[in-house]
């Protein structure tokens, strides 16, 4: 036959007890502001550009992004109906925004021919 809840944890009631916020094992407590400002911040290498890339390239990159974030949000927009709908399209109109400027600063840079 089986019991409906498991065989309590082995302890020993005459052990010392041990503090469970010890320096050895993490805590789950939220962190406070002044911890969060007193914590060292080291930058993360993991999604740093080369900084030999040149402008030109840099533009080009971004302009294909938000073209892609752009079409991304016009679709998501299509498939949603009311007010989200009109915030996805709100979204997309300053997504081309910037498309557009990046565009403007690759042409100053390169002028068409």
């Amino acid at each position: 036959m089986c019991k409906p809840t498991p065989n309590p944890p082995n302890t020993d009631p005459t052990a010392p007890n041990e503090n469970l916020y010890s320096e050895k094992e993490p805590t789950d407590r939220i962190p406070s502001a002044a911890d969060i400002r007193a914590t060292p911040r080291t930058l993360c290498t993991m999604y740093i550009i080369d900084p030999q890339i040149n402008i030109e390239t840099l533009l080009g990159d971004a302009c294909e992004s938000l073209a892609s974030a752009h079409v991304m949000t016009l679709d998501l927009a299509d498939r949603t109906e009311g007010s989200s709908r009109n915030t996805l399209l709100g979204i997309a109109q300053v997504i081309m925004l910037g498309e557009l400027a990046v565009n403007r600063a690759l042409d100053r840079i390169d002028p068409p021919a």
